[in-house]
């Protein structure tokens, strides 16, 4: 998993309440096991018509957001379904943080596990940082997880939390796998004895 340090990249606004795992990533997407090629299909049914054009008016198809790397979203982003694929399809498009005043739980825990930083702010940041997304090319913010500080275009900043153990994964780009990896020596170790102790099993 990439680490998460400091990330530096344009914001984009996504003013709705409740968008579920639905809207992040549709059903018939779902079929695929790949972490990869799911960022095409990114709120597919906001992003395209029936057609498969794109609809210009949808934020991610405008220019200035579409190599957006932060998602400034609405209450309860991510509810819904507990589909992982729909941080996968947000990773795969680019977006490595999204802030919103809540999110749904198991969408929430996913972001971690697949090296995205949700962050939860009250209203009023949220307010703030949508402003700032709402400038197009301009609207560049910076996340400082180890800080844990947010600054805005014109270099204001907004101080957030987040649990240790969920940093130190982020800081260190560990998933579950990468945990476990880290006691390897450990596991060796303790393997060598079992078999030493119990030569039967």
């Amino acid at each position: 998993m990439e680490k998460f340090t400091k990330l530096t990249g344009i914001a984009a606004p996504l003013p709705l309440i409740n968008v579920d795992t639905d809207m992040i990533i549709p059903k018939q997407f779902l079929k695929t096991i790949k972490r990869s090629g799911l960022g095409k299909n990114l709120f597919d049914e906001m992003r395209y018509d029936d057609d498969g054009n794109e609809i210009p008016d949808f934020v991610l198809n405008k220019p200035a957001y579409r190599d957006a790397q932060i998602l400034v979203a609405g209450d309860n982003f991510g509810c819904g379904s507990s589909r992982e694929h729909a941080p996968w399809a947000l990773l795969d498009f680019g977006i490595r943080c999204v802030i919103s005043t809540s999110f749904a739980d198991i969408f929430f825990n996913n972001c971690f596990k697949n090296g995205i930083l949700p962050i939860v702010l009250p209203q009023e940041d949220v307010d703030k940082l949508m402003d700032d997304a709402e400038r197009g090319a301009n609207a560049v913010i910076t996340v400082d997880l180890e800080n844990q500080v947010i600054t805005g275009p014109d270099g204001g900043s907004i101080s957030f939390e987040v649990d240790s153990f969920r940093k130190h994964c982020l800081l260190n780009g560990l998933d579950d796998i990468g945990l476990t990896m880290e006691k390897a020596a450990a596991i060796d170790t303790f393997e060598a004895s079992a078999s030493q102790a119990r030569p039967w099993v």
